[in-house]
């Protein structure tokens, strides 16, 4: 290996901690991602098809409700001045236990609405048990947000790893014992009890303690009055397919889409992970305007990081029936084909998704507001008009739509920072549609899930 390259890896430069950031976050994400295949093997062989359609609607409620209060706390201790300050760090941390407590609260009050909305009456206990994680990892050490602040990923990716392999373990034992979904909830509240204590065990920093501060606590409510809208949006964004879902298919078909949905899902994740971890910080400390070799820097951190993610997708789109066939009982079979079209649909959303990091690394949460709320009322419409007309089908094809339609106005809001990378996005768009031909000619089950659909078969 060349010797500058191996001099740079051990710098403490900020190019260095940018690799070795997004080394380990792939080691985590690809450990997590093992991980969680293996648990979810063995609990689709204890359990029965139902229980992850019912936890996969819990787990929305409750993924809605921490979406729809984010403060913004860690972008916050990112991108602010203050961000290694005790004060700052003991308020965020002090605010962050206040919220997870209300959600909790809220959680119980709403648990009956959603049952009687879904047509489960389980959800009335479950929703509220799970909702708990929510006070359990408000508890969370600040310093798991300074790590990513400073591009010193290790030692996060050795506490999310302990804790999946701990967790999981667990989740197992309790499938094996119960029998039930309420295997799948009380695991995972075991699972993220081990996560905030090990943050607090294993990462670098101070200890948090209970403080309020004002100019902290008004500095973070600032810069969090806008993300708590975005991520409100954010939520129906990322969320709203199986949200739509869950009200007009089954339990059964809901935990398909699921397990498809796991895997086809993966470099959209593995990309959401990384512009947080990497980008954000990058464009924070390389601001693409301040300099021409800034902007040559991230425009080619961003085409190699994007470059990799479309690798995962086209793999995905090209194996994905062998690989539910290979590791499901025919009982999943089904989730082939849909693997294949969601691996496909994901592409513009890779393709586009990092560059919003723009915005919150200049502490624009504003104008990266504006974006997510109209992306989230473009789909949420569109799922909407599509489910109902083209069934599971209109789920998948929704998203992939609507990131076409917000594209000219994410363009708008990024320019003047000169985080456009026109070229780049034709390139890669260009890939793009060559890998979904090829998958939809190598996939004839996948061409005829989507042409049946369309046809309205």
């Amino acid at each position: 290996m060349n010797t500058n390259f191996l001099s740079t890896l051990r710098d403490n430069g900020m190019k260095a901690r940018a690799i070795r950031g997004t080394a380990l976050s792939v080691v985590g994400f690809g450990g997590g991602q093992v991980i969680r295949l293996i648990s979810n093997l063995i609990l689709t062989r204890i359990l029965f098809p139902e229980a992850f359609g019912l936890m996969a609607l819990v787990q929305i409620v409750v993924t809605g409700l921490e979406m729809f209060s984010d403060m913004g706390i860690h972008p916050a201790i990112i991108q602010s001045k203050n961000g290694e300050d005790r004060d700052f760090l003991n308020t965020a941390w002090t605010m962050q236990i206040i919220r997870g407590l209300f959600l909790w609260l809220i959680a119980c009050l709403i648990a009956t609405p959603a049952a009687q909305f879904y047509g489960q009456d389980a959800l009335i206990q479950m929703i509220p048990v799970l909702a708990f994680t929510t006070v359990i990892s408000s508890f969370r050490s600040t310093n798991y947000s300074l790590a990513s602040r400073r591009l010193t990923l290790g030692r996060v990716t050795a506490v999310e790893l302990i804790a999946q392999v701990v967790g999981t373990i667990i989740l197992i034992l309790m499938a094996l014992w119960l029998q039930s979904v309420w295997a799948l909830v009380i695991g995972s509240l075991i699972g993220v009890t081990i996560h905030t204590m090990l943050t607090h065990l294993i990462l670098d920093g101070g200890r948090n303690k209970l403080a309020w501060s004002k100019p902290a606590a008004w500095e973070i409510f600032h810069f969090g009055k806008f993300i708590v809208i975005s991520t409100i949006a954010g939520y129906l964004v990322n969320q709203g397919d199986r949200l739509i879902l869950g009200k007009y298919v089954s339990l059964e078909e809901l935990a398909i889409f699921t397990i498809a949905f796991l895997f086809g899902s993966l470099p959209l994740t593995l990309a959401i992970q990384l512009n947080s971890r990497v980008l954000i910080p990058l464009f924070k400390q390389r601001p693409p305007a301040q300099s021409e070799n800034n902007f040559r820097k991230i425009r080619r951190a961003r085409m190699l990081l994007l470059l990799g993610f479309l690798v995962i997708s086209t793999a995905l789109s090209l194996l994905g029936e062998d690989l539910i066939e290979v590791l499901y009982d025919p009982r999943y079979y089904s989730a082939g084909p849909m693997l294949v079209l969601l691996s496909l649909s994901v592409i513009p959303a890779l393709l586009l998704d990092g560059y919003k990091g723009v915005l919150l690394a200049n502490g624009n949460s504003r104008d990266f507001t504006i974006i997510i709320v109209i992306s989230a009322v473009v789909k949420t419409v569109l799922l909407v008009v599509m489910i109902q007309k083209f069934g599971i089908v209109g789920a998948i094809i929704a998203p992939f739509l609507s990131e076409f339609v917000t594209y000219p106005l994410l363009v708008h809001y990024i320019r003047p920072y000169r985080g456009w990378h026109p070229g780049l996005d034709v390139l890669l768009l260009s890939i793009g549609v060559a890998i979904m031909a090829l998958a939809l000619w190598l996939s004839p089950a996948a061409n005829e899930l989507l042409v049946t659909a369309l046809r309205g078969v």
